[in-house]
């Protein structure tokens, strides 16, 4: 295959991860970044690749990017890749009953689920002294570093000789010129491709209506915060029972008498809640999220969903959480159409816009990169 020449807007993981497929086939990428460096979803999530809770539909996709992440971890250590697993702890029978079912599901023995009785909880992750029922561990998921996975994978990239970045760089034009396109930055340069790539994140107006005037996809926005450092390893992701409310990979009629039987508290109803919690590299704990669909969002974070965070992750550990040492709030993209885990948009025949993958982004960043070279016949 001739190399081609790509431009790719946009500096967060789904942009990232296609540069990292296009580089891997011998490619040649220039990205440009608006900020000096990503601030968007992409370093104000979790860091998990989350295989437990996607679709059957998803899964092999889903697995498909956990080996490209783990790959990756192995070639470029700074992305802090480590296969930790997660065990959801579940406090009553009804979240019980979606456990069991998950774990004797056709699906069980490729997403690595297991029943744990508490015992076998504390054995596996001994910081979680607290009170539950039990806990469904999955041995697939794992975690990458958000915030530092970035900037490690651009130094690789930059390594092949065939990849430039440009931070503080906004696109302000993108045409089709026939044979190729070519984009106009905002210090007057022009780069010529065969292809360009945009991907806007959660950023839908300017270039993105411009190129592409209706898209697919809607804004969620999120609350989470940092500890600091917890003083013992917490050697596995958690999550809690309201993360079965949230993951359609638990869709079934178990589910369905949660929802009717158990009712969230107040503050977890109205922020639809669900606790995930993962140590990071420096052993703070990253704690979240809520989720929220109507717009306008709110400039300012709303205490309570922190309050309901700390109470269900001290219950969980059995003891007083370190101090909050970071607070924030999250916008990113997310396709409203059933059958797409992205939105692959053609603006003409040499540009695509690409967004929406939701909460799925950090998880299904490599595979969805790979997925569009093999579309595009990269």
């Amino acid at each position: 295959m001739v190399p081609m020449r790509l431009v790719i807007i946009g500096g967060g993981i789904l942009g990232t991860a296609h540069a990292v497929a296009a580089i891997r086939r011998g490619h040649e990428v220039v990205q440009l970044e608006r900020e000096p460096e990503a601030r968007g979803a992409t370093v104000r999530n979790f860091g998990l690749v989350w295989v437990s809770g996607r679709t059957d539909a998803e899964l092999a996709l889903t697995l498909r990017s956990r080996e490209l992440w783990e790959e990756i971890g192995g070639k470029v250590p700074g992305v802090g890749f480590r296969p930790a697993g997660s065990i959801t702890l579940v406090r009553t029978p009804e979240e019980l009953a979606v456990a069991e079912a998950a774990a004797a599901g056709e699906t069980a023995e490729a997403r690595g689920f297991t029943l744990l009785e508490p015992g076998e909880v504390r054995a596996l992750n001994p910081a979680l002294r607290g009170k539950y029922l039990a806990g469904l561990h999955c041995s697939t998921d794992a975690a990458v570093e958000s915030r530092q996975a970035l900037p490690a994978l651009r130094a690789y990239l930059t390594a092949s000789g065939r990849y430039v970045f440009h931070a503080g760089t906004e696109a302000r034009a993108v045409t089709d010129t026939g044979s190729g396109a070519t984009v106009l930055d905002d210090q007057g340069r022009t780069h010529a491709a065969d292809l360009v790539l945009h991907c806007p994140g959660a950023a839908h107006s300017g270039l993105t209506k411009e190129l592409v005037a209706d898209l697919p996809v809607r804004r969620v926005r999120l609350q989470m915060m940092q500890t600091a450092p917890l003083g013992e390893p917490l050697t596995t992701a958690i999550a809690d029972g309201d993360s079965f409310r949230y993951y359609p990979g638990f869709a079934g009629p178990e589910v369905d008498a949660l929802t009717r039987e158990q009712a969230q508290t107040a503050t977890a109803a109205e922020h639809k809640m669900q606790l995930l919690c993962v140590q990071r590299l420096h052993g703070g704990l990253t704690i979240g999220d809520t989720h929220e669909y109507t717009e306008p969002f709110a400039f300012d974070v709303d205490e309570a969903p922190y309050d309901h965070l700390t109470t269900v992750t001290e219950e969980l550990l059995g003891r007083e959480l370190p101090p909050i040492v970071r607070r924030w709030a999250g916008v990113y993209s997310q396709s409203v159409d059933p059958g797409a885990l992205v939105t692959r948009a053609a603006a003409s025949d040499h540009i695509r816009v690409i967004t929406g993958p939701g909460g799925r982004g950090m998880t299904l960043g490599p595979a969805l990169g790979e997925e569009t070279a093999d579309l595009l016949g990269l």
